[in-house]
């Protein structure tokens, strides 16, 4: 079973009114998974058997995305209130805490609506987090003036492959494969997003204060493999957060819920301390 099994998607309004698709499966503690850029919930469906037999799985569409809403203005700021509302209500349903990981800028969002909200249980980012330096995440100098220069002349597909290359460092063998995916035609719908986002993140600095509020259970995983660029600060927010550890996915690089789902799947499912047993369910 995968995301896109369920039916219908449970919308959840954010503070602005701005409505947020969340997708549901699986039974258990509620885990919310936060995606990336140029992402949807579908991206992690790979995972999903791993983790439905042990955990109920939340999975949204970040505004302006799939099935979620947009607004007029875009800021970082109602990113964390969108992921903000959808934990306070997977808390009410649940009767407790919600688990919550966020990949890439994902982990950004995820980060700010842990300050906002009491009813994150343990938070799991995956290089993804605010930095003394954001410009030192987005990759080689002009990366991103080019990947504009060919949204704005209507290549979205080239802006995407652009970007995967030398911001997120995706090999060519990969991009290929992830062409092939029926999820390629979302990923570059999405990519218009980009710039909006990449402004945001330069906003996402590292503060001491902030990262003092998050007071529960932190793990930071960074792939062995990543571009040296989107693990940057996570020595830095480890030395601020009360309680956090970095954990190394190894072998992997940004994108190991895809390449290596079920190894992925244990080391997230280790920390939110559920079941170990990954078999995944009859027909995952």
């Amino acid at each position: 079973m995968t995301t896109t099994d369920v039916p219908a998607p449970t919308m959840v309004a954010s503070r602005d009114g701005t409505p947020i698709a969340v997708w549901s499966a699986g039974d258990g503690p509620p885990l919310l998974l936060v995606h990336g850029m140029t992402a949807s919930h579908t991206s992690f469906d790979p995972v999903l058997p791993y983790l439905r037999p042990h955990v109920s799985v939340h999975a949204l569409d970040r505004r302006g995305r799939g099935g979620s809403g947009d607004a007029k203005a875009y800021a970082l700021e109602r990113e964390f209130e969108d992921i903000a509302a959808v934990i306070d209500r997977l808390a009410d349903t649940a009767g407790g805490p919600v688990d919550l990981f966020g990949h890439s800028f994902g982990g950004l969002c995820a980060f700010g609506a842990a300050r906002l909200t009491s009813n994150v249980g343990r938070l799991v980012l995956y290089e993804g987090w605010p930095v003394p330096d954001p410009a030192a995440i987005l990759g080689p100098d002009g990366v991103m003036d080019r990947v504009a220069e060919l949204l704005a002349s209507g290549d979205d597909e080239a802006a995407l492959a652009s970007f995967y290359r030398e911001v997120v460092g995706m090999s060519d063998d990969f991009l290929e494969a992830l062409r092939a995916s029926p999820r390629w035609p979302e990923r570059v719908a999405a990519a218009p997003t980009i710039p909006r986002e990449v402004a945001a993140q330069n906003l996402g600095i590292l503060d001491a204060a902030e990262a003092s509020e998050i007071d529960g259970p932190v793990s930071l995983l960074v792939g062995t493999e990543s571009p040296d660029h989107l693990c940057a600060g996570v020595h830095e927010l480890a030395s601020m957060l009360p309680d956090a550890g970095i954990v190394e996915l190894d072998g992997q690089e940004h994108l190991a819920y895809l390449e290596a789902p079920e190894p992925f799947a244990q080391t997230l499912l280790t920390f939110i301390g559920t079941d170990r047993h990954l078999a995944p369910r009859n027909g995952g």
